[in-house]
């Protein structure tokens, strides 16, 4: 059964690689530079911040909006998009709860001015400064010097923004743990992985991956932590091949939503992320990974990706380097956003994955849209692999936060 899915998955795979969409396992530095025009575009789109990887390497999983003609859509002026105190709305935040628990973020390459941008994200929405301690970078040796070389412009430096700010909105007094990787080697990012849970973050957050492999399974151990919950991003290609290391057991897989405004007595309506012709979250059946006891979704036999997931659209940060306020969308922010919410409970160094299929009622359950891209849902038959239904699926797995209490 397992070898029938691989198949299939493959030939999904086969045929979004030659539109160009697939997620490879990693970027090298040539990223886009800001200003700079790409192709042109009949109206403002997404476009990914980190190129289609070399083998071997790890792939940031944000997304930018740009302009039409491709340039960054930045802006000096103010940001465009939810706010954190939208998050806290949507997802019942209680931002009462002091928790300073430390929450690693593991990215590749050096992120100059951080500390700067974060400060600026944190003033404009009337978050607590991030003063003596909040913020740590280190090198993937776990030291504060050297650190790597610039990434700046390679798109692991907006992805680095994005997971401080994201961890920040969610979890305002967290600590923030930066492993900063020499590179996106997987054996690079593999390090810096255990240097995050040696230095003792309860929670580590990860915005990368890609397709799962037997390479990419020879570092399964470097994301096993018992007392650490390691939170990874599902990835931005859609239903097909599980990203790895979204497809361990060993990790909580974080998918991606599109929040909008409602009069529910929510306040908030949401589906799953999916926006045709640029991005949706990824889902998949692993053809490497044995399903986990916890697991009891019936058509896939190995271990199925999505485990829970956040919002992964319309999110503004803050970086000087892409021109000011940016706009950004992927599973990118959904992970380091649930990694915040852990932070938040309190609760990251006693519980494993499976804690949150004992907890389904405390989570949003999604209903609403699918992500079979750039197919119809007739890619997965309907399936609940690509299609959110209620109770469990794959999009959005158990579903969204409803305060802490899942996790």
């Amino acid at each position: 059964m397992i070898a029938f899915t691989r198949r299939a998955l493959a030939l999904t795979a086969a045929v979004a690689a030659v539109l160009g969409m697939i997620v490879s396992s990693g970027p090298a530095l040539a990223g886009p530079v800001p200003g700079r025009p790409h192709a042109p575009h009949a109206r403002p789109v997404l476009r990914a911040a980190c190129p289609v990887a070399r083998p071997g390497r790890a792939r940031c999983f944000v997304m930018y909006r740009t302009r039409p003609g491709g340039t960054v859509a930045a802006s000096a002026a103010g940001p465009v998009g939810l706010t954190p105190q939208d998050l806290w709305s949507a997802y019942r935040l209680p931002l009462r709860r002091d928790s300073r628990q430390t929450v690693a973020i593991v990215d590749a390459y050096s992120t100059p001015h951080l500390a700067h941008y974060l400060a600026a994200y944190r003033g404009h929405f009337g978050l607590p400064p991030c003063g003596s301690g909040c913020l740590t970078i280190v090198n993937q040796q776990g030291k504060p010097a050297p650190l790597p070389h610039s990434g700046a412009g390679s798109g692991w430096d907006l992805e680095t923004t994005l997971d401080a700010d994201m961890v920040s909105a969610a979890c305002p007094h967290c600590r923030i743990l930066l492993v900063e990787a020499r590179s996106s080697e997987l054996t690079d990012m593999a390090a810096s992985e255990n240097t995050a849970a040696r230095l003792g973050a309860p929670v580590i957050s990860n915005s990368y991956g890609g397709q799962e492999n037997g390479y990419a399974m020879t570092f399964a151990k470097d994301y096993d932590h018992p007392g650490h919950t390691i939170v990874v991003s599902a990835g931005d290609n859609g239903y097909g091949e599980a990203n790895s290391p979204a497809d361990l057991a060993t990790v909580t897989a974080v998918g991606g939503t599109q929040l909008a405004r409602s009069r529910n007595a929510r306040g908030w309506s949401e589906r799953v992320w999916n926006q045709p012709g640029i991005g949706a979250g990824a889902s998949g059946c692993s053809a490497y990974v044995a399903k986990p006891a916890w697991q009891h979704d019936p058509h896939c036999p190995g271990r199925t990706v999505a485990d829970v997931s956040a919002v992964a659209a319309n999110i503004p940060i803050y970086d000087k380097y892409w021109g000011g306020w940016i706009t950004v969308a992927g599973t990118s922010i959904a992970a380091p956003l649930i990694a915040g919410i852990y932070g938040l409970a309190g609760n990251a160094a006693r519980i494993s994955p499976g804690r949150l299929y004992q907890h389904q009622r405390q989570l949003f359950d999604i209903t609403a849209g699918n992500n079979a891209y750039p197919f119809s849902p007739a890619a997965c038959g309907s399936d609940y692999l690509c299609v959110a239904t209620k109770g469990y699926d794959a999009p959005t797995g158990l579903g969204t936060p409803d305060g802490t209490g899942a996790f």
